[in-house]
C-alpha cells in the first residue's frame, strides 16, 4: 500500500519540490498551503505524472484548522505515514525594532505549527511507525543578525527533534531536521540583497549564501525516507546542492571545578585564538 505524506507549505519553493518528488516516488501526497490556485497547481503536477494528490488549505498557525486537516486526511487515506513541516515566513527586523505581531507571526508558523502538526498526527502513526521531518535553519543553529524571531523558531526546532527522536524511538517514528539552503520565493529577495551589498563593496558572495535549488532538498528527502534504518533519528541534515553536511548536537567544550578557574581558563583560550 502506497504510504501517505503530509507536507505543510507545499505550494511552492522547498515544499513544492518535495512533494512532486514524492509524488513521482509512489506517495499519496497531501498538498498543504494557504492559497488554494497554487495548491490546485501542485496537485495537478503530481496527477498529471501518474501520482496520487489531494489539496488542503489550511494555516498551521491556528490549531483548529490543523485538526481538521489532520482528521480529513485520516478520514480519505486511514493513515499518515510522514509528516514533513515546511511551512514558512518572515518579519525580519532588528530586535529594539521588532513588533509583537513580528515575533509571534513567525513562532506562530515556524514553532508552533509544527507542534500542532506533530501533536495531531501522532495518534494516527504510533500504531506503524513512521517519519517526521521538521525544517530548521542555520539562523537556529548559529544565529543570524536581523532574525531573533526565525532564529528563536529554528532553535526550538532542534529541541523538538532531539527530544522526540527518542520519545518515539518505541513507536519507531523517526523525527529530524534539514536544514536546506536552497532559492526559493522566501529566500531570493535576502540573497539578492546579500549580493548587492556585497558587490558594492567589491567581495565575493560568502559560501554560506551560494545556494543550490529546491530540487536538490527534495531528492534528498526522498532517499532519506527510503532508508530503512530505525536509528537514522534525531540528526540535522544540512543540505546546499549536491553538498549534504551532518551537524552535530551541542556538547560541553570547558569544564572546570571553580567560577576563579573557569574564566581564567575562558580568557587563555579566547587570548590564543
Amino acid at each position: 500500500m502506497k504510504k501517505v505524506a503530509l507536507i505543510t507549505g507545499a505550494s511552492r519553493g522547498i515544499g513544492r519540490s518535495i512533494a512532486v518528488h514524492l509524488g513521482q516516488s509512489g506517495y499519496q501526497v497531501v498538498v498543504n498551503g494557504t492559497k488554494q490556485a497554487l495548491i490546485n497547481e501542485v496537485v495537478d503536477v503530481i496527477l498529471q505524472a501518474g501520482g496520487t494528490a489531494f489539496g488542503y488549505c489550511a494555516n498551521v498557525a491556528d490549531p483548529a484548522a490543523v485538526t481538521t486537516m489532520v482528521d480529513t486526511v485520516v478520514a480519505k487515506y486511514g493513515c499518515i505515514d510522514v509528516l514533513i513541516h515546511n511551512a514558512g515566513n518572515l518579519h525580519d527586523q532588528t530586535c529594539s525594532r521588532m513588533t509583537d505581531e513580528d515575533w509571534y507571526s513567525v513562532l506562530d508558523v515556524h514553532l508552533n505549527g509544527a507542534f500542532y502538526c506533530i501533536n495531531r498526527v501522532l495518534p494516527h502513526m504510533q500504531n506503524h511507525g513512521g517519519d517526521i521531518l521538521l525544517m530548521t535553519s542555520t539562523a537556529g543553529l548559529t544565529g543570524s543578525i536581523g532574525q531573533v524571531n526565525y532564529s528563536a523558531a529554528k532553535a526550538g526546532t532542534l529541541g523538538i527533534v532531539w527530544t522526540l527522536a527518542a520519545e518515539l524511538k518505541r513507536e519507531r517514528i523517526r523525527v529530524n531536521a534539514i536544514s536546506p539552503a536552497a532559492l526559493t520565493d522566501m529566500t531570493r529577495p535576502v540573497i539578492e540583497h546579500l549580493k548587492g551589498k556585497h558587490a558594492s563593496r567589491n567581495e565575493p558572495l560568502p559560501e554560506l549564501w551560494r545556494v543550490g535549488e529546491a530540487d536538490d532538498i527534495a531528492r534528498f528527502v526522498v532517499e532519506l525516507l527510503a532508508q530503512q534504518d530505525d536509528n537514522l533519528s534525531g540528526e540535522i541534515f544540512g543540505v546546499n546542492g549536491s553538498k549534504v553536511t551532518k551537524w552535530q548536537k551541542p556538547e560541553p567544550v570547558l569544564s572546570e571545578n571553580s567560577i576563579e578557574a573557569f574564566f581564567k581558563v575562558l580568557h587563555h583560550q579566547k587570548g590564543s585564538k
